[in-house]
């Protein structure tokens, strides 16, 4: 990998995660976890896992990066938790939301993150902090998307809220993550 510093690597890192969040509502809508199953959760990992994947710039990792993050995003689909990037919740109530989200975005991101470390784990001597990261990273980001996404739709009774509420999830996810990530895969 060409060397890149701290800095320079973190933001390409944010544009790209949120850049493949921004794609991937090209490819599949927005909905309640009942109307978001593992097929659009496919795409959806896929669209942010490739645009990841560029940024590590090795192949064989960024094959293994792009695989490991669409299982994750399959498991967690299936077994009940949701595609939670690209959900809103049922519920209007705001501390519901608040808590469901750290919920959802604690067991979501550790699926995510465990998956992610099966391809950085060889490599990477400290690649299970990922898990941890992740996991942190959406437990923090869903609910305060969350909150923005339910409190704009009631102030102007228009879907889009839940949208921008998601996109400010993303960019939470993508600057957290960003941070911790030079670190873990190149220190």
């Amino acid at each position: 990998m060409p060397a890149k510093t701290e800095l320079s690597f973190t933001l390409q890192w944010i544009v790209a995660t949120f850049s493949g969040f921004l794609l991937s509502l090209l490819l599949i809508e927005i909905g309640e976890k009942s109307d978001i199953g593992v097929l659009q959760a496919i795409i959806g990992g896929l669209t942010v896992a490739i645009s990841q994947s560029l940024i590590l710039r090795q192949p064989m990792l960024s094959l293994k990066w792009v695989l490991s993050t669409i299982l994750g995003w399959v498991v967690i689909t299936a077994m009940g938790v949701g595609a939670v990037g690209w959900i809103v919740p049922t519920t209007q109530q705001l501390p519901t939301r608040i808590l469901s989200g750290l919920i959802y975005g604690t067991i979501g991101g550790f699926g995510i993150g465990f998956a992610q470390w099966l391809a950085i784990y060889q490599p990477v001597p400290l690649a299970w902090r990922w898990i941890f990261i992740t996991a942190a990273s959406w437990a923090v980001a869903i609910p305060i998307g969350s909150a923005v996404g339910v409190i704009l739709r009631q102030f102007t009774q228009l879907f889009l809220g839940e949208v921008v509420g998601l996109a400010i999830t993303w960019l939470l996810v993508a600057v957290l993550t960003g941070i911790n990530a030079y670190k873990i895969l190149f220190k």
